[in-house]
């Protein structure tokens, strides 16, 4: 499963869901969510975007042992410093039993006051040392056999919006290969790499979905 196309690498709510099959091959899921909702995170329809809790891509993949979780939200942009706010809230849920939107794990994560200088923290993550992990954005923090990471990135989604929207305006196919808009754009990106262990439950596969949520009340 291609999952990465460039730079993406360790080293209210707004809702998206990657289900991610261990045992049978990988399930089809949606990932997209930018600009949404749009009245509130599209600068064409609001003078004032929420770039902060806009969720952009949710990404999954894992290997014999370990298991990577992306989330990417702020872009894609050029330009424009990483979001760090402290008054959004971001979860990324996990489901590995029963209903398969009833989390059994749910990770959290929120930056310090002042972004950058006080750092980001993760709450919750399966198979970590301890149950808070804090550190610098911008730097690997490890936790036992856990990784994680919070920074800028070039958002690693290959889509050629502009024909997607001719497309949608003419009805003729116009989309190409050799065209992407998110070149060169960024998003800011949260990381987790964990062991699977840690998550596996029988053949179960996992449901994986991200929330963003802005305190003094949802987007």
């Amino acid at each position: 499963m291609r999952l990465i196309k460039r730079t993406l690498a360790l080293g209210g709510a707004l809702a998206l869901m990657a289900p991610l099959a261990f045992l049978s091959g990988d399930a089809p899921g949606i990932a997209a969510d930018h600009l949404d909702p749009p009245l509130r995170t599209d600068p064409d329809r609001d003078s004032n975007p929420d770039f902060a809790a806009d969720i952009a891509d949710v990404y999954a993949w894992h290997t014999a042992d370990r298991v990577v979780i992306a989330m990417t939200f702020a872009g894609p942009q050029v330009g424009r410093a990483p979001s760090y706010d402290r008054d959004v809230l971001y979860k990324i849920n996990i489901s590995n039993a029963g209903a398969r939107q009833d989390p059994e794990f749910t990770i959290r994560i929120r930056f310090g006051q002042n972004g950058k200088d006080n750092g980001v923290q993760f709450s919750n993550v399966p198979g970590a040392a301890s149950p808070v992990i804090i550190g610098a954005v911008e730097t690997d923090i490890a936790s036992g056999p856990v990784k994680v990471r919070a920074g800028l990135f070039e958002d690693p989604f290959l889509f050629d919006l502009l024909g997607f929207r001719a497309t949608q305006s003419s009805g003729t196919l116009s989309m190409r290969n050799d065209r992407d808009f998110f070149k060169g754009k960024d998003d800011t990106t949260m990381i987790i790499d964990m062991p699977r262990s840690a998550l596996e439950n029988g053949t179960h596969p996992l449901d994986i979905w991200a929330t963003a949520a802005r305190f003094g009340g949802n987007i």
